[in-house]
């Protein structure tokens, strides 16, 4: 969206503009309540307890969680998988089997585990667009696979994995699953119970169109992990050890209330705009964009070449330019904000031929428009 002198297509990394209830149920709460759930027995205090319980219901509607207690909230995606990851009883010698497009936040936890105790990673075995093959699946599992992690869209091609299938394979293993929601919640339909997942991080911030320093875990009942914090949850104070029910169990010290009430406003707009109405608008836009970078043979896009296939990101080279100067050279020129780099994806740009440079990167949103799209363009046809 056109905003202070630019042309916002960085929604991959954090959704611009926002809703405005975002920012009004943040003034409120700051204005009028401003209290940490759990803490009192006082009208704010519970008034801050509701917020929360609020928020959780809103976003298990909108992930078909059964039992909301199971959504922890979490600082963002990160931090969700880093619980996911390092929260398991790994032992010298277990292996994960995740895909090649995973982010740094599943990537990083799992080298510190590989250093810390011996893990192993394989890599699950992709199509030319960059899919997951589940049919190959089988022969990547090792004896001691204790972890099938998949992103469900790519940050940096957009390419949509079949995280059902790749549900039901590693279900049919008994192998926990992670998913990587940080681009699809809030774009695409997002089912846990349909995906078969044991775990699924998500950010408040992106496809949600929350505000920074929320989001959430879901974990699937009968699966628990180790916590990596402990403290203060506002339950069970007499008891020194941590609780052992959730939420509070992974939710330690006074919530990012704020953010939540936020996050609640949002989520309530999400819902009622509808997932599958922002993936229509997403799409057409995508369709748009996509159809005129094949006009530039200069301009070469990474992932799907069809638009259904991926989700609204699309990472481009603008023939041998740096893509870090083509991202100056946009922003300086015509005020297009876009990212341009590794995308914290290292493995996924080794995979599609940009490492170590990178691609420019750009994310649509629910606030573009068509007439956004046809600057872009404009502006990659001087670059070129």
């Amino acid at each position: 969206m056109r905003n202070s002198g630019g042309i916002y297509f960085d929604n991959a990394a954090t959704s611009f503009p926002k809703p405005p209830a975002v920012l009004a149920a943040m003034v409120s709460f700051q204005k009028k309540i401003g209290a940490s759930a759990g803490r009192g027995v006082y009208p704010r205090a519970v008034e801050t307890g509701r917020i929360l319980a609020s928020g959780r219901r809103a976003l298990a509607r909108l992930l078909n969680v059964a039992d909301e207690r199971r959504l922890v909230f979490t600082l963002n995606a990160t931090d969700g998988l880093s619980l996911a990851v390092k929260g398991l009883p790994w032992k010298r010698g277990d292996r994960a089997l995740i895909s090649p497009y995973e982010h740094n936040s599943v990537l990083r936890p799992l080298h510190e585990l590989k250093k810390r105790v011996g893990v192993g990673i394989d890599v699950m075995p992709v199509d030319g667009e960059g899919r997951v093959i589940v049919e190959k699946l089988p022969a990547a599992l090792r004896p001691r696979t204790r972890l099938v992690a998949c992103v469900h869209a790519s940050n940096v091609t957009g390419v949509i994995q079949p995280v059902e299938a790749v549900g039901r394979f590693a279900r049919s293993r008994g192998i926990p699953l992670l998913i990587d929601a940080a681009q699809s919640a809030g774009a695409l339909p997002v089912d846990v119970r349909a995906f078969r997942a044991d775990f699924l991080a998500f950010p408040g911030h992106k496809g949600l169109l929350g505000p920074l320093g929320t989001g959430a875990l879901y974990i699937r009942p009968g699966r628990e992990l180790q916590t990596l914090r402990e403290g203060g949850t506002g339950s069970v104070s007499e008891v020194e050890t941590q609780p052992l029910f959730l939420p509070d169990r992974y939710e330690s010290g006074s919530h990012n209330a704020l953010g939540i009430a936020g996050l609640l406003a949002s989520a309530t707009y999400v819902r009622r705009r509808g997932v599958s109405e922002i993936r229509r608008h997403e799409l057409e836009l995508t369709e748009h964009f996509l159809e005129e970078l094949r006009r530039m043979r200069a301009v070469r896009y990474f992932g799907p070449r069809a638009a259904e296939d991926r989700v609204a990101v699309v990472s481009l080279r603008v023939g041998d330019r740096d893509p870090l100067a083509a991202a100056r050279a946009l922003w300086r020129n015509d005020g297009i904000m876009v990212r341009a780099g590794l995308h914290c994806a290292p493995w996924a740009h080794r995979h599609i031929g940009t490492f170590p440079h990178g691609t420019v990167r750009f994310s649509l949103g629910p606030f573009n428009t068509h007439r956004h799209i046809e600057k872009a363009v404009a502006a990659l046809q001087k670059l070129i």
